[in-house]
């Protein structure tokens, strides 16, 4: 579900850019109208000069979009200097104009993330707090989304000094947008980077309604982002060419998608994607090999894979590890795999022989024990937390429930070492680390993706039926699952770089008796780093393989998938009533039919994998 943060009163003086050269006047013309070439930018690499014959349409486009998103900035601005509590039509029309403004921003969205994330961030950044580790330093929440949560915000009266500032920080910071190609210096593979990585952002954010959840513009949004695309790859595209034609006409077919939609809710994701997106995915990763343009900056996204939901999208290796874990490579690699396999089920770990890893995170259960929270050591107790599935918990940047360690080989160490889980005994550091890093080499080999899910995705239109195809609409649509359950994994890794894990608050309570709800006592990552806005935050865990990894939460309290649904249909805790402050979830109800959330849960459990067909998860023995 997408995460809502509300702002207090903000000082928003230390998001204006400011230093920065003021531009040239920009006419307001159409993009297509720009024939000039601009000047040429280029990058040494290697005593290599890298071509940039599609960087100047890159730069002339943005030269000409992005003062363009300044007005549109500016007649907003107006917008909510005009509104009025008492004047619905106002309202509305200041809604109507951040439409616009998005749609603006799209058009420069794929050069200005790429090339410039912080000011980007002024833009378009989560209307949440989100604190930058190791320091803790964090970011307030600025920008169009928290415009969008302000005048959406029904459960208070509208907060007009607040919008306006907000406002003021958009506009100050669009006003000088241009400036910031002085001096600068690129090249077409970064540009091309920057396009890959548009269409991942297009695939698992836009759609989704990730960045405008009220709005529901997100289709209209991709829309944009692709138009501004296809003007950027024209540069590399030779008319009659089977690979420029290929492209171009996956390229316009996801386009007229786009344009065709019923709306927000009724649109048909898995047919976009299964049909243009993801095929378009493929033609741009051809496109560049061919050209010889390659590059890749971010190390977790493999591009050699054919698109983002192939097994391979996402390198496991490039995820935190401990120094030396990720050294291996064949026959040593597999070895590891194999040892920690053995290792997992060795009893002899636990201090009275009795346990084993495999104990509590049983195979046969999907890697949980179903159980609301396991047993303590000696069987007389229960820890504090529901024990979650091991299955893709390597493709995560941080670990237990609260994020408490980075890696899977500290995981392992913690367990090894609390006298209320293994107990174990006293052993060198050496010794330790041997264990830690074969049992962490095996966990993170367990991503099997093979579900019928997968199969779909993949080509195969058997591998669901129409009402898990509804449910995966829906999940990715209406029901904002897949704003916080980010694809492909479904769990808090968020795209399109895929390089933070996210964590969220969502009012969880005691049990599953919503008629009378109490709030979770469990403080979550607050217990870490004291910051109000982290007091009850969890990890987003994954929800492949959700159908056999009950109960559900942090503390196992929903009993089944539909206690789930109802839940986030009403607006999680603070939708029940519970007093939740910082809750990230929207507090409004989803508005799902119960035959809806049927259709979700069909479709989530088409997410379970096979693991009799992945030999690295099969015979095992808790």
């Amino acid at each position: 579900m997408r995460a809502i943060f509300i702002l207090g009163i903000l000082s928003v003086s230390c998001f204006l850019l400011t230093g920065l050269i003021q531009p040239t006047p920009q006419p307001n013309t159409n993009i297509a109208d720009q024939a000039h070439p601009g000047k040429i930018y280029t990058e040494e690499r290697n005593s290599d000069t890298i071509s940039s014959k599609g960087l100047d349409s890159g730069i002339s486009y943005f030269k000409t979009a992005a003062p363009q998103f300044a007005a549109s900035c500016r007649i907003l601005r107006s917008a909510l200097q005009s509104i009025s509590p008492a004047s619905p039509r106002s309202i509305a029309d200041a809604r109507q104009k951040l439409l616009h403004c998005r749609l603006q921003y799209k058009r420069i969205e794929s050069f200005l993330e790429y090339f410039f994330p912080g000011p980007a961030r002024v833009y378009n950044s989560p209307p949440k707090f989100e604190p930058e580790e190791p320091d803790m330093e964090y970011q307030s929440p600025v920008g169009l989304q928290v415009i969008e949560s302000l005048l959406y915000d029904d459960s208070r009266p509208l907060q007009k000094k607040e919008l306006l500032q907000q406002a003021d920080a958009v506009t100050s910071s669009a006003a000088d947008l241009t400036a910031l190609l002085y001096d600068f210096q690129a090249n077409d593979r970064q540009l091309l980077e920057s396009l890959r990585l548009e269409l991942i952002r297009i695939i698992s954010l836009g759609i989704t309604g990730y960045d405008a959840p009220s709005l529901k513009s997100g289709l209209a949004e991709s829309r944009e982002a692709l138009l501004s695309m296809r003007f950027q790859l024209q540069p590399y595209l030779i008319p009659g060419e089977p690979r420029s034609d290929s492209l171009s006409a996956f390229l316009e077919k996801a386009i007229s998608q786009l344009r065709s939609h019923p709306g927000f809710d009724a649109f048909d994701r898995l047919a976009f994607l299964t049909g243009s997106a993801l095929p378009l995915q493929h033609q741009l990763s051809l496109l560049i090999r061919e050209r010889q343009l390659e590059l890749n900056t971010n190390a977790v996204l493999n591009y050699e894979a054919d698109n983002l939901f192939s097994p391979d999208a996402l390198l496991p290796d490039k995820f935190p590890a401990s120094a030396g874990a990720n050294i291996t490579s064949g026959h040593e690699k597999t070895d590891l795999i194999t040892a920690g396999r053995t290792l997992f089920s060795d009893k002899s770990l636990s201090g009275n022989g009795q346990r084993s890893c495999a104990t509590c995170h049983s195979p046969e259960k999907m890697f949980t024990d179903q159980l609301a929270a396991s047993k303590t050591f000696d069987g007389h107790g229960t820890l504090k937390r529901n024990t979650p599935t091991l299955l893709y918990s390597g493709l995560q940047y941080r670990q237990f429930w609260d994020g408490r360690v980075n890696t899977l080989e500290d995981q392992v160490r913690a367990v090894l070492h609390d006298s209320l889980e293994m107990n174990g005994a006293a052993r060198s550091e050496q010794e330790t680390a041997r264990i830690a890093t074969a049992i962490a080499a095996y966990v993170r080999s367990l991503h099997p993706m093979n579900s019928h899910f997968d199969r779909y995705m993949q080509g195969d239109p058997t591998a669901l039926n129409a009402r898990e195809i509804k449910g995966a609409n829906l999940f990715m649509g209406k029901a904002q699952c897949a704003t916080c359950h980010f694809i492909p994994l479904f769990n808090g890794l968020i795209p399109p770089d895929y390089k933070l894990t996210e964590f969220e608050i969502l009012g969880t309570p005691r049990t599953d008796q919503l008629d009378r709800p109490r709030l979770s006592t469990d403080e979550g990552r607050y217990a870490l780093f004291p910051f109000d806005f982290l007091k009850g935050a969890f990890k987003t865990p994954t929800v492949r393989n959700v159908a056999n990894t009950y109960p559900y939460m942090h503390n196992g309290s929903f009993r089944s998938l539909e206690k789930v649904l109802e839940f986030y249909n009403k607006g999680g805790g603070a939708g029940l009533g519970l007093k939740v402050p910082e809750q990230t979830l929207p507090s409004t109800p989803l508005h799902l039919t119960n035959p809806e959330m049927q259709d979700i849960i069909l479709f989530m459990r088409a997410l379970t994998d096979d693991l009799h067909t992945d030999p690295k998860a099969a015979d095992h023995k808790s």
